[in-house]
């Protein structure tokens, strides 16, 4: 198989699999967005998605994020880990969003990733999902899947990104990177993988990783 047969197979499979694809954290708005990515780091979705309905019912926007303490913060969303950075984060970005953007969450990647605890991740994930601009979150659901089926090198998230856009049509990058997660945490998990029911894997996979 060619590298653009492989990459037809992949869409073309997924697209199968998960015609339609829900977005998997919670939230009503990009701010609540954006808080829930940062939430996610080193965690679950489902875990997160317990623990927002909780802080969003006493804070949903930075003007009343930044009434509570930072202690205040941590002590809801402690069950979801990291919690000591990410309620600093949580405070210090609604902090900026108020002093620098009016509150609102900002479209671009400048702006984004200037905010506290927002990384290149997180900033891509709430253009994709809160403003439909094709971008390329990568976890590591993604690298993994992009390594195994011989799509990249697999040395760093930068370089699998670089090869996942490069590849993959623009218009499609918004589902697609929703599709990869969904595929890679049914079907080609790190542990307990299976890869007789792996199907992308088994059929265009690296040979080393198949033996």
């Amino acid at each position: 198989m060619t590298k653009t047969e492989k990459v037809k197979f992949v869409i073309e499979t997924l697209e199968d699999l998960y015609p339609k694809v829900p977005i998997p954290l919670e939230h009503k708005d990009p701010y609540t967005l954006l808080i829930a990515v940062l939430l996610s780091a080193q965690s679950t979705d489902k875990g997160v998605n317990k623990i927002t309905p909780v802080l969003f019912a006493k804070a949903d926007n930075p003007y009343d994020m930044v009434k509570l303490s930072v202690e205040e913060i941590r002590e809801i969303i402690k069950p979801v880990g990291l919690s000591p950075m990410k309620s600093k984060g949580i405070y210090g970005l609604s902090q900026l969003l108020i002093e620098k953007h009016d509150g609102k969450v900002p479209q671009n990647y400048k702006d984004l990733e200037e905010l506290p605890a927002v990384g290149h991740k997180t900033a891509s994930v709430v253009m994709s999902q809160a403003f439909g601009i094709p971008a390329f979150p990568v976890d590591t659901h993604i690298h993994r899947l992009m390594y195994r089926w011989n799509l990249t090198n697999g040395k760093n998230v930068v370089q699998t990104e670089k090869d996942a856009k490069r590849l993959f049509p623009k218009e499609l990058w918004n589902k697609l990177h929703l599709q990869i997660i969904f595929y890679g945490r049914e079907y080609s998990p790190a542990r307990g993988w299976n890869v007789e029911k792996d199907i992308i894997t088994k059929t265009i996979g690296r040979k080393e990783i198949l033996k």
